[in-house]
């Protein structure tokens, strides 16, 4: 069976969209499907058109960086080159990771091969509409997406309130899939001293965040809250670690304080799951995710978590349990939580077991298994072209 994955977004490039497909690209395979994928080309790729990816061919296609954004590429409406990779590689199934270019593209492709094509809703772009000062695309930019969706044979979300959001816009062939992290990856046991001595930490307890660093991950409210923590302890005794990287970056570094690191993007293999397991509690006040995969990777590092229970997190968000939950945007409660993981080392460790345990619960092998499944399913059904 063979299975074609369209996407704006894929490695070398690190979000939670292009960290998922790669997972499910990777996973097929070791079931037995032969798959391809069509990206962008990021600018390290620009000799050529194809490479290979552990046995999946990508091939890419030009693209340039978005405004303001530049991190983000925007992909060239290449139809014959989608369109030529459909006719040699004759997929059984589409699937469009993402509802831009490259997955419109894709779609157009499946249409023309008549073959089944399924989606994944992996960003509530419609919610980003108020921290971008748009709001009144909100409703424009819902109808569109649930257009994109609506027509797919199958579309896969990584948690029940993305999967509700999509229903009340009028999306009804929607799977809750992709909630999974590696458990092996990140790990307790990749906390170190001499990790702890790189990232110059000391014996400072240290809160870490990871992730895009953009308006609507709302840092600064984590900022606000550090800052309001660090000024009532005695210099040194705390750390902030921001990993990732946006285009909020240069207001956040005039926002903080010396105590707060910047990093930039990690190694995904090596130093992220190092700076995870060998900090002391994570921090995330998103309230936009679908899946808040972050969250889940420092669950499985053993990291007690204070964030929002809001969309996908608040999927894998029990508070006191695995986590400390606040407000949204609310950094004098966000303060509070973090003050208390410092003051209480039996609630730390409970967190702490909590978070492992909620983790193991979702690991990617069974995920992936359910995913496999899926296709086959869908591969099984008669074939309605929409």
């Amino acid at each position: 069976m063979r299975i074609l994955f369209c996407s704006d977004t894929y490695p070398p490039q690190v979000n939670g969209v292009s960290v998922v497909t790669a997972i499910s690209v990777r996973g097929l395979l070791a079931r037995g499907w032969e798959c391809e994928v069509i990206a962008p080309r990021y600018p390290h790729d620009a000799n050529g058109l194809v490479v290979d990816d552990g046995g999946a061919r990508v091939t890419t296609i030009p693209s340039i960086p978005a405004p303001v954004y530049k991190e983000i590429r925007l992909a060239a409406p290449a139809w014959g080159t989608v369109r030529d990779v459909a006719a040699r590689f004759k997929p059984d199934l589409v699937h469009c990771a993402t509802e831009f270019v490259v997955g419109r593209l894709g779609r157009r492709a499946a249409r023309r091969m008549d073959v089944p094509w399924c989606t994944s809703y992996h960003t509530d772009f419609a919610r980003y509409a108020s921290s971008y000062g748009v709001p009144w695309l909100r409703g424009p930019i819902a109808r569109n997406i649930a257009a994109f969706h609506a027509s797919a044979t199958r579309t896969f979300t990584p948690s029940s309130p993305a999967k509700a959001d999509l229903a009340k816009l009028g999306v009804s062939t929607v799977e809750v899939w992709g909630r999974g992290v590696d458990i092996e990856q990140f790990h307790p046991r990749k906390r170190s001293l001499a990790a702890r001595e790189g990232f110059h930490v000391g014996s400072a307890f240290t809160f870490v965040h990871v992730g895009r660093l953009a308006p609507e991950k709302n840092v600064e409210c984590l900022l606000d809250a550090y800052e309001m923590l660090a000024q009532s302890l005695p210099p040194g005794s705390v750390r902030f670690i921001i990993a990732g990287t946006g285009p909020s970056l240069p207001a956040l570094r005039a926002r903080a304080s010396r105590s707060v690191t910047f990093l930039g993007t990690l190694d995904r293999v090596h130093i992220l799951p190092a700076l995870y397991a060998s900090a002391d509690a994570f921090l995330f006040a998103s309230t936009t995710e679908t899946l808040g995969l972050v969250v889940l990777e420092a669950m499985a590092s053993g990291l007690p978590v204070i964030a929002t229970p809001a969309g996908g997190v608040a999927d894998h968000l029990a508070n006191d349990v695995n986590a400390l939950a606040f407000p949204a945007g609310d950094a004098l409660a966000c303060a509070a939580a973090m003050r208390r993981l410092m003051v209480d080392a039996e609630a730390r460790e409970r967190l702490r077991r909590g978070a492992r345990a909620t983790a193991e619960s979702r690991s990617w092998e069974k995920e992936l298994d359910r995913l496999d499944l899926a296709y086959r399913e869908v591969l099984s059904r008669p074939m309605f072209i929409t």
